[in-house]
């Protein structure tokens, strides 16, 4: 089998699924789609082509018996991970129900009630319509920050003992909130979550700074 995920550096969404990948241990081939570049790679015909959306990432599946798979929206990948290789790696999802929908639920704060509100076509409308873009990044993304620190559960991680797809989403966030200049010392959970994170090799591997593209 053979996985090919085209991505950009910073995309938070890409982010996430680089850090599912080295959870579960999966080789995979990285394609960089620049977001700034040619105005936009992701608005070219080709990746259009591999998703209409005109977003990162993808991912292209190559099985083994030739059929082929294409795949966009972070944590709709994330999930075929786990599905698809149960038994590889750390998984992403527990395996409690309760906790499994609980993790389902936190990722989600970050991915439907923060990022939309910050992602790239939103600023760059918003620097277009004349409003100042990092007051409007500071005062959702406070808002959706408020909420995730008070669902964090008392665990090492956001549930339970090991990180999951929650925080797939959640160290990307931080780093986007830094970026922002969103203040962070009020989510004292948050923070020691993404310290314990960030030591393990998979989420180091991941970041932003150890990518090709990065720059």
């Amino acid at each position: 089998m053979k996985l090919r995920l085209h991505t950009y550096w910073r995309s938070s969404a890409s982010w996430r699924v680089r850090i599912g990948l080295g959870l579960k241990g999966i080789p995979w081939e990285p394609h960089h789609v620049h977001l700034l570049r040619d105005g936009g790679q992701h608005r070219g015909e080709a990746h259009r082509s591999r998703n209409p959306m005109a977003q990162v990432p993808v991912l292209e599946v190559e099985e083994d018996d030739g059929s082929a798979h294409t795949f966009s929206q972070s944590l709709a990948i994330l999930e075929w991970l786990e599905e698809r290789f149960p038994d590889a790696g750390a998984p992403l999802l527990p395996r409690d129900p309760a906790a499994r929908a609980r993790a389902r639920m936190l990722a989600e704060v970050v991915n439907a009630g923060i990022q939309p509100l910050q992602n790239l076509s939103v600023t760059q409308h918003l620097k277009e319509l004349g409003v100042d873009e990092a007051a409007w990044v500071r005062r959702f993304v406070k808002k959706g920050m408020d909420g995730l620190e008070a669902l964090a559960g008392e665990g090492p991680f956001l549930v339970g003992d090991a990180p999951s797809i929650a925080e797939c989403c959640l160290v990307p966030q931080l780093y986007s909130c830094r970026r922002f200049g969103v203040e962070l010392g009020v989510y004292p959970k948050l923070l020691a979550v993404e310290a314990r994170c960030v030591a393990l090799p998979a989420f180091a591997e991941a970041h932003p700074d150890r990518q090709a593209d990065a720059g």
